[in-house]
């Protein structure tokens, strides 16, 4: 049955009102075997914070990439001040003053933060050499704004990804925007962070900028928004002024029933202990990052491992899954003491790692929705020195009914689903490997309140099994 967008109980405003920065007016955008977007309308009103809410695949990014000129819609059209604009590119649109954050990082990791920030607006007063101590200057200003002293001559791919997030925020307040859409700004924030941002956020809003603002965090959404407009399946379901509404109607819009039957906790029972981590140490010059810990998890035991960003939760599982060899400690599995090892021999032996960045370390970004889900198990679909076809499709369609993986095909090569969806076929990597302890890192990191529900409810069913399941979530 086709969704009929809520009368919005916003009093209805024309493309020529002096509220609207921007209007999105009956886009539609068809991707080969899917409608991403069906005559969505979506306004823009100037200085304020517009929140754009859906579950993952609801069609948010793709909207955000018209009006940011990356694409170009089917059918519809755009209104800046009332007048009709058509985007031939981002460059096109960054000199309307539309400027995007994207919630997947686009930085260069063999740039510095420096280069990064005004890459393709390099400061060249002569118009022919780079002014970098002006840029250096520049970004400084810029970083201290964000309440982060990050070397401006550090190159990215040495920074954590919270502080790629902070560069990836800093290059957007470089531009001299009127529209900023922030997707998922947050989602690698600390809480202290969080704060800064939006301290930043009220100064823009203050000197008359539109901010268009996606994310998954609700309780931000109802604090930080002026207006909340609800995507579902690629249709308008609602708008409404944030002042009128609370999480659960945001939860019902964007899901279509009741939030309270999204989270139901059971009870599990806990067995005999099935890992024992002594002494765990991962030095660095000066210290450590991990610092001699010592942990236990049980059979049906979910365990959670809290911290403040760069406290070492995530260096503490690497450890423990075999991205780190200069680790020292001892690490037991059912009761007996593991060598030394690999990613590979970790795998093996039952201990897998959901990565906090899917990015860089849980995707391989040019191959299939299907051939990554199965990258971490292959051992078990041969038949002799053949992979078996047919198993190896069983096992993908299982996982994308059970998270609800939203894809037309799982041949799709992974870029073509939204972040959500790819964070979870990194957990369905994850899962297919039939680990003994499954350890995830910021696993709801990106995904919308029913992902994480279906996250949940899978650990849950895991930890019924005799699974022993670590998750980090940031505090």
């Amino acid at each position: 049955m086709e969704t009929v967008a809520e009368v919005a109980t916003i009093p209805s405003t024309q493309p020529g009102d002096h509220a609207l920065a921007l209007r999105a007016e009956q886009i539609t955008k068809v991707f080969p075997g899917t409608i991403a977007l069906d005559r969505v309308d979506f306004n823009v009103y100037r200085g304020k914070v517009n929140a754009l809410i859906g579950e993952n695949g609801a069609g948010k990014s793709t909207l955000m990439k018209i009006v940011a000129g990356v694409e170009r819609p089917t059918t519809g059209r755009l209104l800046m001040d009332g007048k009709t604009i058509q985007l031939h590119s981002p460059l096109h649109a960054e000199k309307l003053g539309i400027g995007i954050i994207y919630q997947e990082m686009n930085l260069c990791p063999n740039l510095s933060v420096a280069e990064n920030i005004f890459l393709g607006r390099e400061i060249a007063p002569s118009g022919l050499v780079v002014d970098k101590s002006a840029q250096r200057t520049r970004a400084r200003e810029l970083l201290h704004r964000l309440e982060h002293e990050i070397d401006p001559n550090l190159l990215v791919s040495d920074l954590r990804i919270g502080q790629q997030q902070i560069v990836e925020i800093a290059k957007a307040l470089s531009q001299d925007v009127r529209i900023l859409i922030m997707d998922e700004p947050t989602s690698a924030l600390s809480a202290a962070e969080v704060e800064v941002l939006f301290k930043v956020m009220e100064d823009l809003k203050a000197h008359g900028v539109s901010i268009v603002y996606i994310s998954h965090k609700l309780e931000e959404i109802t604090r930080i928004s002026d207006y909340v407009t609800v995507l579902r399946d690629g249709k308008l379901v609602a708008e409404a002024r944030t002042q009128e509404i609370d999480v659960p109607w945001i939860i019902e819009k964007m899901v279509g029933k009741n939030p309270a039957a999204l989270f139901q906790k059971g009870h599990t029972e806990v067995c005999e202990e099935i890992l024992r981590v002594e002494e765990m140490t991962l030095p660095i010059v000066g210290g450590y990052t991990v610092d001699h810990v010592s942990l236990a998890l049980r059979k049906g035991e979910v365990v959670g491992l809290y911290g403040l960003m760069g406290a070492g939760r995530s260096e503490l599982f690497e450890c423990l899954a075999g991205v780190r060899p200069e680790a020292t400690g001892r690490v037991y599995l059912d009761g007996k003491l593991l060598p030394a090892g690999n990613v590979s021999e970790r795998i093996n032996r039952g201990i897998v790692l959901v990565p906090e960045d899917r990015q860089r370390e849980g995707l391989v970004q040019t191959i299939s929705v299907a051939h990554n889900m199965l990258l971490a198990s292959l051992r078990n679909y041969f038949n002799g020195l053949y992979l078996t076809r047919r198993k190896e499709q069983t096992a993908v369609a299982e996982m994308v009914k059970g998270l609800s993986i939203k894809v037309a095909n799982p041949t799709q090569i992974i870029t073509s689903l939204s972040g959500g969806n790819q964070q979870k076929v990194v957990v369905a990597k994850g899962l297919l490997t039939s680990p003994k302890i499954l350890l995830l890192d910021e696993p709801s990191r990106g995904i919308d309140v029913a992902a994480k529900s279906e996250i949940f409810a899978i650990m849950e069913r895991l930890a019924e099994q005799g699974l022993a399941c670590s998750l980090s979530p940031r505090s």
